[in-house]
């Protein structure tokens, strides 16, 4: 670092520590955020940067002078155990060796070198007495449950007073797992920034090293520092890298390194959240998105008290978690958080993030001063099925096809009582390699409680064979192309699954499950007989041939409404639900049937906010 920028970053308070060669030419700064740089300087001068550095209150040492002949410290250790090293297992002294040369030969007293051999064993999180992550728990949105959970440990931590009087004690640790992007690490951060205590963070793959008891002895350097500062929290991320199951022998690995490494790390994080001495006044906050895969040890009550569960957020929960991630972002007049909640079933906080980004992003490339909801249905597309791509569409036959593909699983969906509505249909390829596609939004009561109807099951293989049953009605049997094959590994898939996991094979298989949630039989193979797995075959076959039927009548009917929903896609590209319901009105005079359900002040709300958004767009 140049001198100038070492003044600099003096002024501006953002060096932690620094150490002075011993002849005056040279220091080596550690700043705020942990990064070192070395600084030559000019002779005599060494005297105005300690004034310096007493008027900012920056601590500092002298390295010690170094022995004639020894660029490094270490070597005359390494000297003096020459005559032991035929009983050193060479990899370690290597290891040694290299943590001393990164040193580069500052490894002073004040701690700087970081490269000593001795420190090996020593956590490298680094404690904060006063932390300020800048987030609090009105930052975190769309998981109301865990954060009540996490609410009442920051409450323990700042008025004990009012749980010790009814006889209740601080939870010892909390687990927060779910699926990535839920959340976890960003709660953890609000609890840091809520709770006023002394914090500090690791991860489970800093315990984890070539060595075995070097995890270990990490572990016992950072519970020592947290009970020397208690109260204090601390979180560890990824802690399924070092607290899976252990394994019944004795683990491999290299030399002993593998499995036994991470064994004696996990039985010395059992010891220090609950072993004889206990860790009074240290909660450990860990997160995972693999909590079927830790020890039963570890999660037991006394050390993991509390699995918060932090999941994907529901409808109102992503409406929440948009209002975070839409400040300083400009709206268009029109743009509805509720509709875009309810276009992103299934999305984390972390995707409805990255999704808000993104519609900024194009909004930017579009010269536009707002962010209208063009780009956002642009940057949902994007994340769902890829960008869009335009190479291929001058082939006029080849956007029929597509066209009538996407238009026969539309026609199924929108023609099937109580189906998920359909909200776009478009004939763009994308750049996972999709021709066009027909987007559904799936019902979240349905979703969320996980139960499917029989008469759901049998819609959705009735309409994932809408776009090869509508290639075969229009342009023949011998001009049915691949482009299903997607398609007819789903129809399988959920047919199997109809048959051997949920019981609706009818009186031939019975009530009785037949395969496992993976796909392998209750006792390890996938059926109990051979002419059990005949019956599975024969009671499948049965279901996907009722689905082809009912798509072939549905279509066959309606043949009119899909002609003119493909020329219209082969006018606009795109066609959204809305306009696809007003015209199954239309020719039928009645509501499409999957709208049916749909309360009417409902079907108007939406019709009206597609309006909004329409002006927006043209605007």
């Amino acid at each position: 670092m140049a001198l100038s920028s070492f003044f600099e970053a003096v002024d501006q308070n953002k060096v932690e520590k620094v150490v002075i060669s011993s002849d005056g030419k040279e220091l080596l700064m550690l700043d705020v955020d942990g990064n070192r740089n070395s600084v030559r300087i000019l002779p005599g001068e060494s005297t105005s940067i300690l004034e310096k550095l007493r008027t900012k209150k920056i601590s500092f040492a002298v390295e010690p002078p170094r022995a004639e002949g020894s660029n490094n410290p270490f070597f005359g250790f390494a000297n003096l155990v020459g005559g032991l090293v035929n009983f050193l297992f060479p990899l370690f002294l290597i290891n040694l060796l290299l943590n001393a040369a990164r040193g580069g030969g500052m490894g002073g007293p004040g701690g700087m070198g970081g490269g000593s051999p001795f420190d090996v064993g020593k956590s490298k999180s680094k404690l904060e007495m006063e932390p300020n992550t800048g987030v609090t728990f009105q930052d975190v949105a769309g998981c109301d449950e865990a954060k009540l959970e996490l609410v009442e440990v920051v409450d323990f931590l700042k008025n004990p007073g009012k749980f010790t009087k009814v006889g209740a004690k601080s939870p010892r640790g909390v687990l927060l797992e779910g699926p990535p992007g839920t959340g976890k690490t960003l709660l953890a951060r609000a609890i840091a920034g809520e709770a006023g205590v002394p914090f500090t963070s690791a991860s489970g793959s800093e315990f984890v090293e070539m060595f075995v008891g070097v995890g270990a002895s990490r572990v016992r350097d950072l519970f020592k520092k947290a009970k020397e500062n208690s109260p204090c929290i601390i979180f560890i991320d990824e802690i399924d890298a070092i607290g899976r199951q252990r394994a019944g022998a004795s683990g491999g690995g290299m030399g002993g390194g593998g499995n036994d490494e991470r064994e004696q790390t996990l039985n010395q994080i059992l010891t220090e959240m609950d072993g004889f001495e206990g860790n009074s006044g240290v909660i450990v906050v860990a997160a995972t998105n693999r909590g079927d895969v830790l020890d039963n040890a570890l999660l037991r009550p006394g050390r993991f008290d509390r699995r918060v569960p932090v999941g994907l957020p529901d409808k109102d929960g992503r409406v929440e978690i948009l209002k975070v991630h839409t400040r300083g972002k400009p709206l268009a007049d029109g743009v509805n958080l509720d509709t875009i909640a309810a276009r992103t079933t299934g999305f984390s906080g972390a995707s409805l993030q990255n999704l808000m980004n993104e519609a900024a992003i194009y909004a930017a490339r579009a010269e536009k001063e707002v962010i209208t909801f063009e780009e956002i249905d642009q940057a949902i597309d994007r994340i769902t099925v890829g960008l869009t791509k335009r190479t291929g569409m001058s082939n006029e036959k080849r956007q029929k096809l597509v066209a009538y593909h996407e238009a026969g699983h539309a026609i199924m969906g929108v023609m099937t009582p109580e189906y998920d509505p359909v909200a776009k249909i478009t004939i763009l390829p994308r750049s996972n390699g999709a021709g066009g596609f027909t987007l559904f939004v799936p019902n979240e009561d349905r979703m969320d409680g996980g139960m499917y109807s029989l008469r759901y099951l049998k819609a959705q293989l009735a309409v994932a064979l809408g776009g090869r049953v509508s290639e075969e009605i229009v342009f023949g049997e011998d001009e049915v192309t691949t482009g299903a094959s997607g398609d007819l590994q789903q129809v399988r898939s959920i047919a199997r699954r109809m048959v051997t996991q949920w019981g609706f094979a009818g009186e031939d298989l019975g009530m009785t499950a037949w395969e496992s949630a993976d796909g392998s039989g209750p006792f390890g193979r996938t059926a109990a007989s051979e002419e059990k797995e005949a019956a599975i075959d024969v009671a499948v076959s049965k279901l996907c041939d009722e689905a082809y039927e009912t798509t072939m009548k549905t279509l066959t009917e309606h043949r009119a409404i899909m002609d003119e929903l493909v020329n219209r896609l082969l006018e606009k590209e795109t066609v959204d639900g809305f306009e696809l319901a007003d015209l199954v009105q239309e020719m039928t005079g009645k509501p499409a049937p999957a709208y049916a359900a749909i309360p009417v002040a409902v079907q108007e709300s939406l019709k009206a906010q597609r309006a909004m958004e329409g002006k927006a767009v043209d605007a």
